[in-house]
């Protein structure tokens, strides 16, 4: 593949800082994943990546049908789509239950299914689908070890499912949960983490379906662990980051043969004194929890390295003698994609080097219209 692949023949027609998608990499990603689970119904993408209808579009033109979301907003980017299955990967409380059930009743053709994890949250669900009069189809939440959300597997959680049971409102359909804190680079030693955390989990799930004659679905695995969740039977796999990939995965997960399909385009706006350079690419247009020399990586410009960074600002150390002058371009890896993606109002989408179209990033909005 060539190493120019990433070039824009017209660069003066887009403004800068800009994110570039490279649609035939995506693509190219999608297919890679279906090809990793063996088929499309195996997947149930998140598109907190993405963001927006045309990157879920892509997906569906692939024969994907189901997906998961992390916010309302991005629930109703999927309605608005044309999705059918979607899961609010998320414990709706609050003002959340409302808008949920109002996309619920808004659009009865689709499928919606949200998590829960505590009774009392679910009891909230329950008394809410029965004043409306509908069933809620819920996942429960396993903490898998990520300490972030979720039940840990055992007697608690096989208490909760049957408190489950018991509601009227609910339908129980299964079990979610995310492992993303296994990030082991030696794809043998995650694997084994993962199995001894999926052990107990398959113990609960094959006694529930035993005792109370179920058929208990699993959700598992974000993009670190997907590919070994993809080996077991039963199990739906649930990556995000595939669709655009990152430096942050490419260099962590050796094993997944990703493309980068999402750029921070940025261009040399000052050269403040000798061997500085400053691009337009600050926090606002990239993801910058990460230690400054980890938020982006430049394809073409490998002699530079990131020494501070501000709200529009970027400065860059350069080698001695450098020939950079004020207008260059650099086309940058983020290092993390997703909330990258949403720093940004839209995509600009290339083919061949020319801008082609431009996605809205619909659901970086906490709330579209409900």
């Amino acid at each position: 593949m060539s190493d120019t692949w990433h070039e824009l023949q017209h660069p003066e027609k887009i403004d800068s800082p800009a994110l570039l998608v490279y649609r035939d990499r995506a693509r190219e990603n999608i297919r890679r994943a279906i090809a990793v689970v063996g088929n499309p119904d195996r997947l149930r993408p998140h598109v907190k990546t993405n963001k927006s209808i045309e990157a879920c579009r892509l997906m569906m033109d692939a024969g994907i049908g189901k997906f998961k979301a992390a916010t309302i907003s991005e629930v109703e980017m999927l309605v608005r789509a044309g999705a059918s299955d979607i899961l609010l990967a998320y414990q709706p409380v609050g003002p959340k239950i409302d808008r949920l059930f109002a996309l619920i009743q808004k659009y009865p053709e689709v499928q919606f299914h949200c998590l829960t994890d505590h009774e009392a949250a679910a009891e909230a669900l329950d008394a809410k689908a029965r004043e409306v009069g509908q069933v809620l189809s819920v996942y429960v939440d396993l903490n898998a070890g990520t300490n972030r959300t979720g039940i840990i597997p055992g007697p608690a959680a096989v208490e909760l499912v049957e408190k489950l049971l018991l509601k009227s409102g609910l339908s129980v359909k299964g079990f979610h949960l995310y492992d993303g804190h296994l990030r082991n680079p030696v794809f043998e030693i995650r694997t084994a983490e993962c199995e001894a955390g999926f052990a107990p989990i398959a113990s609960m799930r094959e006694r529930l379906e035993e005792t109370h004659h179920l058929s208990l679905e699993v959700i598992a695995g974000g993009t670190t662990t997907f590919p070994i969740h993809a080996a077991r039977q039963n199990v739906i796999c649930a990556p995000g980051t595939f669709i655009y990939w990152d430096e942050g995965y490419a260099t962590g997960l050796p094993e997944q043969e990703f493309l980068y399909a999402a750029l921070v385009m940025s261009r040399v706006i000052s050269l403040p004194a000798e061997n500085l350079v400053c691009v337009d690419l600050g926090h606002k247009a990239i993801a910058s929890e990460n230690p400054i020399d980890k938020r982006v990586r430049f394809l073409n410009g490998t002699d530079l390295s990131p020494i501070s960074q501000s709200e529009e600002h970027l400065v860059l150390q350069a080698a001695p003698g450098h020939s950079y002058k004020i207008g260059d371009l650099l086309y940058g890896v983020p290092y993390h994609i997703c909330p990258t993606v949403a720093l940004h109002q839209e995509a600009v989408v290339v083919e061949n080097g020319e801008q082609v179209a431009v996605w809205k990033t619909l659901s970086r909005d906490r709330k579209i219209t409900y």
